[in-house]
Formats: C-alpha cells, sequence, structure tokens
C-alpha cells in the first residue's frame, strides 16, 4: 500500500514555489551576506583574479640553447689542455635541453684484448677455479676467461677479455674537473605561439639590440630580460653550491612563464624566469647521487688496431620548460560565468529555507505558512455537487 500511495503521489501530484515574506532580521541579515559573498566571489574571484570574461589558450614553444666558454686544466695525465664548447656540452644539440660536462673520468688507449677485473667481491680470487669461463654479470668489465692474474703486488682478480685496461671509477674527482664551468654561459631562445589569438613573440625583446645582447647576463633586479645566463648563478638561483654539484652532477630547471593579457598591448606580454633543481639530492638517501653517462671517442692506431678513449661525463643537464596561458575577452565566457553567478543566489534563498524551516523556533508556524496542499479542482467541484443535491428536499409529485 505504502508504495501504491508512494506512485500515486508521484504521478499525480504537482509542486510549485510559493513566496513568502518574511519579516525576520536575522533572517534577512542571513539572505544578504549568503547574497553579498557570492557577489564578491563572482566579481572578485571569477572575473578580476580568474578572468573569467576571457577566452583562453596554452602556449605553443620552441627553444634553442648556445653555451659559450672556455677553461684550461692541466694534469700529469693529460698536461695542460684547453677546453671549449666542442668537448664539453654532449651532445652539441638537444631537445629543450642542454648538458655541460663539469667533471670527467678518462680511460685513455684502451683496446680489446685480455686483462685483470677491477677488484671486488665477486671478481677478487685465489686459484684458478675461482674464475668461471664465460661469466658476466650486469657491473662487469668483460666476460671472464676462467683465469685468475694479479692485479697488483697484493691481489688477484679473474681475468676479462674486454677493453683493457678497464676503466677504475671509485675515486670522482674533487674538486670538479671543470670547475670554472659556472662562468660558462647559456644563450636561450624561445619563440612562442598562441594558436587561437594567432599571437606570436620571442624572449629576445624587441627593445634588445645586438650590442646590449652581447654584453648583458641575466639578473633578476638589472637585466630581467636578458637571454643570457651565467650557470653558476643559475644553480645559485635555485639555493644550491655549484662546486658541489659539479662533481657528481645533476638535473636543473631553467622555467619560462609566458602568462599574458591579450586584452593589454602586447608589450606587456613578457617572459618571466625562474629556476629549481629537479633531481632528488637528500641527505639521507645518497645511492647513485647525480647525473653522469659514458661514450668513447674511437681511434684507428698506424698498425690497423682500434683503440679509443672512454669518458665517463659528469655535468649539469637544464632542461628548458616553457609554459604559460594568454587570455583575450570573449562573449561566450563572460554569458557562461554570469549565468553561472546569477544561479549561484539559489544557494542564499535554500540557506534561508533551512534556518526558517528547521532552526528557529517558530518553524512550524512558518511550515504551515510555506506549505499549502490544494486538492484536485474537479474533484473537489464534484464531490460539492454532490453534497447540494444531497442537501435539496425531495420532489414530491403535484396534480393540476
Amino acid at each position: 500500500m505504502a508504495l501504491c500511495g508512494a506512485l500515486h503521489s508521484f504521478l499525480f501530484e504537482y509542486d510549485t514555489p510559493r513566496i513568502v515574506l518574511i519579516r525576520s532580521r536575522k533572517v534577512g541579515l542571513i539572505n544578504r551576506a549568503v547574497q553579498l559573498g557570492i557577489l564578491a566571489y563572482v566579481i572578485g574571484w571569477v572575473f578580476l583574479w580568474e578572468k573569467g570574461y576571457q577566452e583562453t589558450d596554452s602556449v605553443v614553444s620552441s627553444v634553442t640553447t648556445k653555451v659559450k666558454g672556455v677553461t684550461l686544466t692541466n694534469t700529469s695525465t693529460l698536461g695542460a689542455r684547453i677546453w671549449d664548447v666542442a668537448d664539453y656540452v654532449i651532445p652539441p644539440q638537444g631537445e629543450n635541453t642542454v648538458f655541460v660536462m663539469t667533471n670527467v673520468i678518462l680511460t685513455l688507449n684502451q683496446s680489446q684484448g685480455r686483462c685483470p677485473e677491477l677488484p671486488d667481491d665477486q671478481t677478487k680470487c685465489e686459484v684458478k677455479n675461482n674464475c668461471v669461463p664465460g661469466y658476466v654479470s650486469t657491473h662487469s668489465s668483460g666476460i671472464q676467461t676462467g683465469e685468475c692474474v694479479p692485479y697488483n703486488s697484493s691481489i688477484k682478480t679473474c681475468e676479462v677479455f674486454a677493453w683493457c685496461p678497464v676503466e677504475d671509477d671509485y675515486h670522482i674527482p674533487k674538486p670538479a674537473f671543470l670547475r670554472e664551468a659556472e662562468n660558462f654561459t647559456l644563450l636561450v631562445k624561445n619563440n612562442i605561439w598562441y594558436r587561437k589569438f594567432n599571437f606570436s613573440k620571442r624572449n629576445i625583446l624587441p627593445t634588445i639590440n645586438s650590442t646590449y645582447l652581447k654584453n648583458c647576463v641575466y639578473d633578476a633586479q638589472t637585466d630581467p630580460f636578458c637571454p643570457i645566463f651565467r650557470l653558476g648563478k643559475i644553480v645559485e638561483a635555485a639555493g644550491q653550491d655549484f662546486q658541489e654539484m659539479a662533481v657528481e652532477g645533476g638535473v636543473m630547471a631553467l622555467q619560462i612563464n609566458w602568462d599574458c593579457n591579450l586584452d593589454r598591448a602586447a608589450s606587456h606580454c613578457v617572459p618571466k624566469y625562474s629556476f629549481r633543481r629537479l633531481d632528488n639530492k637528500d641527505s639521507a638517501h645518497t645511492v647513485s647521487p647525480g647525473y653522469n653517462f659514458r661514450f668513447a671517442k674511437y681511434y684507428r692506431n698506424s698498425d690497423g688496431t682500434e683503440s679509443r678513449t672512454l669518458v665517463k661525463a659528469y655535468g649539469i643537464r637544464f632542461d628548458i620548460i616553457v609554459f604559460g596561458k594568454a587570455g583575450k575577452f570573449d562573449v561566450i565566457p563572460t554569458m557562461i560565468n554570469i549565468g553561472s553567478g546569477l544561479a549561484l543566489f539559489g544557494v542564499a534563498t535554500v540557506l534561508c529555507d533551512i534556518v526558517v524551516l528547521y532552526c528557529m523556533k517558530k518553524r512550524y508556524f512558518y511550515r504551515e505558512k510555506k506549505y499549502k496542499y490544494v486538492e484536485d479542482y474537479e474533484l473537489v467541484s464534484i464531490n460539492e455537487g454532490r453534497g447540494k443535491a444531497e442537501l435539496l428536499p425531495p420532489l414530491t409529485p403535484q396534480r393540476f
């Protein structure tokens, strides 16, 4: 029966809002306060802060880089040597990134042959039986031959077929081999485009001439739009120490933010630079820190044999990250946000109804005024007609 009653109510009942004017200071103040808050939200946040009257678009960007700088090293192994861009920028061009080598382990004149492996728990041996022919692990420099040979006067290791002599990277040079790299400079050329508005610009602004570009270096206070950055300053601006970072390497982000209000003049659309370190530097987790990789330079000797120089390069990778959005006035988002704001005013009515009908002392009185139940007019008319018919006296036949 309850289900039938609910179905009957759902199908044959209709409710419509009823306007009730309640003279109450408390309810009136709550209503106006909520409306004022909604109005402040729509005007202050939606339109002024978020610029809800604008159509927006995300930036499309391209980046090219150029590093400059020369340094001199003088070691017993290499002697006096000049290092220029072709030596320490690897590869010469990257996609939105540039790697600058700051430290290096060189293994010179390697050639393929047989030699003792570096000593560790798995490669040290006493007799031939300790070495397995053909064995290779993920950390091996080559393939074991099965022989146990002297590594030095006190240690024997398993012999391997590899590029000999094998690399010894147990000791990283400190201070960094190219510690003067902090004075190198990085030129960043960035072109951006907003497709919806057909607006394009680059970070070398129209006000920058060739004379200024040759002499400027970025400074957040004095030269905030110079596209040439000193590497040491980039690392320093991220709160890091360049000389410490140069030893084992790391990853830095050079961020370019293009947030543009295209309702204003194009000259106000300018890049904003910021810097941060991307690789995790945590003193509590020191396993495999920094950034490094290996590559080799190959040579053909006069006797026809092949040799190489193995380079384990430590350095700083600079990732150029471009982001931003542009906005311009458009009727459609303006009308959508105005309509949404007007719809929010209904919240004030709902909140005040809750206060009046459930929280106030006279809530039962207000409920009676708020809700009125009306029966079906046709049924009421029929019932009233039947009632009147029952009240009429019976007719008696008359004779003429």
